[in-house]
């Protein structure tokens, strides 16, 4: 039997917050992004469906999400899959490589939106031109990678109190500022087609964050950890969202084609300080999001490199291949804007991973559950590359 000490250092390790919060604060983390940090996304996929098909598109992405989190969360921990590519070798075979390709896809693509979303900021803010932005960023991204862990680690835990706070702040300007036009606009726009679609499409290639943020899954201690974990995702990830949303209704339908929307509503509000603070923080999530993407595929080759030649990646080595990974996603970004990138991308994109994660899952995964199968090795932390 376990002692005191044993017993209580084991409960710090798998907190509630751990085993509960942490995997849709995880998710939350992945899906914000550029796009959704700047309200484009919100823009592209909700407002179409106007004000009303938009509350029900982001209910029912919500509900998505939930749901595709149970499941990918419970078969995760039945089979120890702790890492992505274990997860799919195990949901479809030898077929778990076509989930990496369009994975690799969507970091290429992210990082295009990213990298364009900086341009637009530098536009917007400084009237720069849309490139230093883009560049801006690309360093940014390519000097932090360059040093591997500590520093990575670092950039998330400074970021993170910037993002939260000025997030809170521009809510409740916002609601201050023209809350009063919000309900009459909601009245005058009656119109809710489409609004299963954009929250089908938006859920679909945001949800596979479910299985990038696998590693968080090892606190869980149970199956009824995974469920209400899973749950609870879909709101803490689309409630922020919600709450964007809600304040730019009020300027529908042409906030539908700013680029940024964020930059329309803090344009109304008049606070300029809290416009070029606003616009610093999307900046931070943007270097926060593209770092993470980039130090992800390091970090991959970095392991593969030391099975070979039995020595870590230099900073050297590191720096190259960011910078060569960033140089190719932002002439894509220069080629085709922000707008562009998250109209045709995104959409496509979501098809391809409804394809290869949402249907396996639903199926494969569905039937493993039912099946009760498990890991033949409980203590499997996940296959190396």
């Amino acid at each position: 039997m376990p002692d005191r000490v044993t017993t209580a250092y084991a409960g710090a390790e798998h907190s509630w917050f751990k085993r509960i919060l942490l995997p849709g604060l995880a998710l939350k983390a992945f899906v914000i992004g550029g796009g959704y940090a700047t309200g484009r996304e919100l823009a592209e996929f909700f407002l179409p469906a106007g004000p009303r098909g938009g509350l029900m598109a982001i209910a029912f992405a919500t509900v998505i999400m939930s749901l595709l989190s149970v499941i990918t969360f419970v078969v995760a921990r039945r089979l120890q899959a702790l890492d992505y590519r274990t997860f799919f070798k195990r949901i479809l075979g030898p077929g778990w490589v076509l989930f990496e390709i369009a994975y690799l896809l969507l970091v290429v693509l992210i990082l295009a939106v990213y990298g364009a979303a900086a341009g637009a900021i530098a536009l917007a803010v400084f009237g720069a031109p849309e490139w230093a932005g883009t560049v801006a960023l690309m360093l940014g991204i390519a000097g932090i990678v360059a040093f591997g862990n500590t520093a990575v680690e670092r950039l998330f835990a400074d970021v993170s109190y910037l993002l939260y706070g000025v997030y809170a702040l521009f809510i409740v300007f916002a609601f201050a500022s023209f809350g009063d036009q919000i309900g009459p606009a909601f009245a005058a726009h009656t119109q809710t087609d489409g609004w299963a679609m954009g929250g089908l499409t938006y859920a679909s290639y945001n949800t596979v964050g479910a299985v990038i943020i696998l590693p968080v899954l090892r606190h869980l201690m149970s199956d009824r950890d995974a469920v209400i974990s899973g749950i609870i995702a879909g709101p803490l990830t689309m409630l922020p969202a919600l709450l964007f949303f809600i304040p730019m209704v009020a300027f529908y339908p042409a906030i539908k084609d700013a680029p940024l929307p964020s930059d329309f509503l803090l344009q109304q509000m008049g606070q300029p300080w809290l416009h070029y603070l606003f616009q610093a923080m999307i900046f931070a999530a943007l270097l926060e999001s593209g770092t993470s993407a980039v130090h992800a595929i390091n970090e991959r080759i970095d392991h593969a490199w030391q099975t070979r030649r039995g020595t870590e990646l230099s900073h050297r080595a590191r720096l190259t291949i960011g910078l060569v990974l960033l140089a190719l996603c932002m002439f894509v970004a220069g080629r085709f804007g922000l707008v562009a990138l998250i109209a045709s991308g995104y959409r496509a994109i979501a098809y391809v991973f409804l394809a290869v994660f949402v249907l396996p899952l639903l199926t494969i995964g569905v039937w493993k559950i039912v099946k009760n199968e498990r890991a033949e090795e409980p203590n499997l932390k996940g296959e190396t590359a």
